[in-house]
């Protein structure tokens, strides 16, 4: 039901064209990314020379498809915040009637001129005038909106950091099981020409020496597997890397070794870490806009008054005249109880969700550091006393199989032993790695490798 002052036309609230325009102006220079603009960030499909783990970072906070979306995110949400701030456009509108359609004329008194006759013209103007607190609750949804997105991005480029970490160790480990398998095929192909001279010696028999063979010949396609794996973990990390068509050639200048004996101290707290974590902000903020969403709804069951001024030329009688006045919405069926209500449900949602990241992460951190803990030792034992304990008594057996002093069974258990050692050695040597990696993920530590400009 509609209250008028005085008679007026069906009023609709009227879209924001200049917040509709920068949407559509981000939405261009988003599809010229796509076109052009991506090009430029990927000029090459290839990746020229070797890379360390930092530079491989470096990249893929530049090319990385996802983060490259994310940061279209931040633009679609910035253009929304730019129509949430928008005023509602005036309408006018030009109207004519009394024209007259039989056999009586339309002149007056006054003349058979345009302005003379009969027709009653009226021009107004009508402008819609928000009320109760909605264009500030708009606002503020649109602008806890916008830092969520944000806080989303700095979390995306987060957990990039860690992934690119993961992949460029999980290369670094496929090429060492290699180097690990294609050694100890080496070592046995060895032992089996000095199994072929024993042979002619009468020492050993024929099946001894093909028994070296075949250890070898396994050890050679194990090396081959691992070499194929090695590649798929390369083709991963060049995907993580924004490379158009990865093809697996990318190579890596850091030693595994190095990212384990060296990494980065984590300095920062469990209670820091929660409440500097993009994540948790992210939740935070989706909360907040929950919050001022409720608001609004809460606020579109005040009517909007809309006011209006006409001028009416209606001659003879009244030639020139205006008027003023304002209609409103009678608020007695709908009073948006709907909306309301799954605003509500909204916040509550926002809220649980908010809280659920905040314990995510602190559980983040507690196993990060117990994992991180637990495969440093581990590696550290294998480092120090089994390899170097596995490579001796390797050595040892294949002397005394040289000089006849042990048995075939025991050089090939020693061979395996040693390269089943040396294995786990390269296995929690990546582990390691990957638990720092996880470790200053949960921290919130990742802010030292910066983008490339």
């Amino acid at each position: 039901m509609v209250l008028s002052v005085v008679c007026t036309m069906a009023i609709s609230r009227l879209i924001r064209p200049l917040g509709l325009i920068a949407a559509t102006l981000v939405t261009a220079r988003m599809a010229a990314a796509g076109a052009g603009g991506l090009a430029e960030d990927h000029p090459t499909n290839s990746l020229d020379g070797p890379i360390s783990l930092t530079q491989a970072k470096r990249l893929a906070f530049l090319r990385n498809w996802d983060l490259l979306a994310a940061k279209s995110d931040v633009d679609i949400a910035t253009a929304q915040r730019i129509v949430a701030r928008e005023f509602p456009n005036p309408i006018a509108s030009l109207g004519l009637t009394k024209i007259r359609v039989d056999d009586h004329p339309n002149s007056t008194s006054m003349g058979n001129g345009f302005g003379e006759r009969g027709y009653d013209t009226v021009a107004a103007v009508n402008q819609l005038i928000e009320i109760g607190g909605k264009r500030r609750a708009r606002k503020e949804s649109a602008t806890a909106a916008l830092k969520s997105v944000e806080a989303r991005l700095a979390d995306a480029r987060r957990l990039l950091d860690q992934g690119v970490s993961q992949a460029y160790v999980a290369a670094l480990l496929g090429e060492r099981n290699r180097q690990v398998l294609t050694d100890s095929a080496a070592s046995l192909r060895q032992e089996a020409k000095i199994a072929e001279v024993r042979e002619h010696a009468g020492d050993i028999s024929s099946s001894d020496r093909s028994q070296i063979a075949i250890a070898a010949q396994r050890l050679e396609l194990d090396a081959e597997a691992a070499a194929a794996a090695a590649r798929n973990a390369r083709i991963q990390l060049e995907v993580l890397l924004g490379v158009k068509q990865p093809d697996g050639n990318v190579q890596l200048s850091d030693a595994l070794e190095r990212l384990v004996e060296s990494p980065d101290a984590p300095t920062n707290t469990v209670e820091a870490a929660v409440m500097t974590r993009p994540d948790v902000a992210a939740a935070e903020h989706a909360r907040a806009k929950a919050e001022a969403d409720l608001r609004l709804q809460k606020a579109l069951r005040v009517p909007d008054p809309t006011f209006f001024a006409q001028y009416e030329h209606e001659p003879p009688d009244q030639p020139n005249s205006v008027g003023f006045g304002v209609s409103f919405p009678l608020p007695l069926w709908n009073r948006n109880r709907g909306g309301i209500f799954a605003a509500q449900a909204t916040l509550e949602q926002a809220r649980v969700q908010a809280e659920k990241v905040r314990a995510q992460a602190a559980a983040d951190v507690a196993v990060a550091q117990n994992s991180n803990a637990s495969a440093l030792a581990r590696w550290q034992r294998y480092r120090d006393e089994l390899q170097p304990m596995s490579a001796k008594i390797r050595e040892t057996v294949a002397y005394a199989y040289q000089k006849g002093g042990a048995s075939l069974l025991d050089l090939l258990s020693a061979q395996r032993n040693d390269n089943e050692v040396r294995l786990a050695t390269a296995q929690a040597a990546a582990d390691t790695a990957t638990a720092a990696a996880a470790l200053k993920a949960a921290l919130n530590l990742t802010a030292s490798v910066k983008p490339m400009p």
